[in-house]
């Protein structure tokens, strides 16, 4: 029997496509089952049926049940370590670094329920650790932060104190952390602020708006406290 050469690319094309869909399945049935009740109480026969597919697929595309946590744990990781280049660029400027930086983190909140899935995973890994939570702030976490020190350091100068420059960082990236953990009650308060893309996207530049200040703002406090001190002239008694 003959096969035409588009006959093979068609059914490459579905094999593939069946394939992606069925590991899209289960990552997205493992993400919800594993946040609402942790790994250990979630069995993968729980997890294959909730996704539609058989249980020998999980070990097909993801090795184990283990194997499958970690992919579902990253795949909503909400720094992803692929795009920490993004916004370390040194010919970027203290504005453009910062927009990169925060459209990274914020970009999330407009994937709606996806995001607060990965919260609520990650909030579960926490309380219910695995060992992952320290994997990924050592090799996810720690390089961001790096990264964004790099850059603060960069635009306060050399002379900046290392843990004046690290905490700068963490305030930094603490008001995108806020928000997204925050979600709900900034929804039940004020909806219209996290409406739609447009919302968000303004909440991005206030962000960068809002750093930029900080690190203006203590660039100068550096600066005044490193700068000699004018002895105040005597007054003559009378």
């Amino acid at each position: 029997m003959e096969y035409s050469g588009d006959n093979i690319n068609d059914d490459t094309r579905k094999t593939r496509s069946d394939g992606a869909q069925s590991r899209e399945r289960l990552l997205l049935a493992a993400q919800r089952l594993f946040a609402e009740q942790g790994f250990a109480p979630t069995s993968t026969r729980e997890i294959a049926l909730a996704a539609g597919t058989n249980v020998a697929s999980i070990s097909y595309y993801f090795g184990d049940k283990a194997g499958l946590y970690r992919a579902a744990f990253r795949e909503l990781a909400p720094c992803p370590r692929k795009d920490v280049a993004a916004f370390t660029d040194p010919a970027a400027s203290l504005r453009e670094s910062l927009e990169a930086f925060y459209a990274m983190l914020l970009g999330q909140l407009k994937q709606g329920d996806l995001q607060r899935l990965s919260m609520r995973l990650w909030f579960r890994e926490m309380l219910e650790p695995t060992g992952l939570w320290l994997d990924e702030i050592d090799n996810g976490i720690r390089p961001a932060h790096a990264g964004l020190v790099q850059v603060l350091g960069r635009h306060l100068g050399s002379a900046a104190p290392a843990d004046d420059v690290a905490r700068l960082a963490f305030a930094v990236v603490g008001m995108a952390i806020h928000l997204m953990i925050s979600r709900d009650v900034v929804e039940q308060l004020t909806p219209q602020l996290l409406a739609d893309g447009a919302a968000i996207d303004t909440w991005t530049a206030r962000l960068v708006a809002y750093a930029e200040a900080m690190v203006h703002a203590e660039k100068a406090r550096m600066e005044a406290a490193a700068a000699p001190k004018q002895s105040q002239p005597r007054k003559n008694k009378a």
